[in-house]
């Protein structure tokens, strides 16, 4: 998949604060999410993270 830096991902599943938005905030072998809800930064594994994509929103 083509993920860059500032797309908004939407998930599959929600986070604990029942939303689906995700912005990148960094990308390689992991990547850095931030909650755009509730501001929670966290990693997640590549393969994890691709998996439960359900759209890629893109950034400008």
């Amino acid at each position: 998949m083509d993920i860059r830096v500032g797309d908004v991902l939407i998930m599959k599943k929600e986070h604990a604060c029942k939303n689906n938005r995700m912005k990148v905030l960094r990308v390689g072998a992991d990547f850095r999410l931030e909650c755009e809800k509730c501001g929670h930064v966290f990693m997640i594994a590549r393969y994890k993270c691709e998996k439960n994509i359900k759209t890629v929103v893109r950034g400008e």
